[in-house]
């Protein structure tokens, strides 16, 4: 039940109780009781809106930084990883398999102010080996959502 739940917030959180009760053929005491332990075990951790933020004039810039670190004994990746998450402009964090070690995702004003966070916050860190930055260009999609609308080609096709 709570992974039918999930899948259905996952494309649509604005769904009502009520609405997930009748989509799950279930009760809506059952829908907001199994959400309620998911957000105590921090199953659900947020509500997050995808905004389209080309769509207003507000400049921001995303960049994916790939890292390579020297592991902590004991700890792992998971303790660089906690400390890089900790600043406000990142937005994820993944270990990853392959060339590098983490990716980090974040948002910022200006590719300068990227820039300065990783020359200044990033790099300096002691486990950090190296990182290479890429820039987003533009979006097509986010969290399985499109972020483009596609054109309908109106033109009438002719054929002999």
């Amino acid at each position: 039940m709570k992974e039918k739940i999930l899948s259905a917030i996952d494309k649509n959180s604005k769904l009502s109780a009520t609405d997930l009760a009748i989509m799950l053929g279930t009760t809506t005491e059952e829908i907001t009781t199994a959400i309620s332990e998911m957000e105590k075990d921090a199953t659900i951790c947020g509500y997050p809106t995808l905004i389209n933020w080309d769509k207003i004039n507000c400049e921001r810039v995303t960049a994916l930084i790939e890292v390579k670190v020297t592991p902590q004994r004991g700890l792992g990746f998971d303790k660089i990883a906690e400390r890089i998450y900790q600043f406000d402009e990142v937005q994820s964090v993944y270990l990853m398999s392959g060339g590098f070690d983490l990716t980090v995702i974040l948002e910022g004003k200006s590719m300068r102010e990227v820039a300065n966070f990783v020359s200044e916050k990033l790099a300096p860190m002691d486990a950090i080996l190296s990182t290479a930055t890429h820039f987003v260009l533009k979006k097509y999609k986010e969290h399985g959502m499109p972020l483009v609308s596609t054109k309908q080609d109106e033109r009438m096709l002719i054929t002999p």
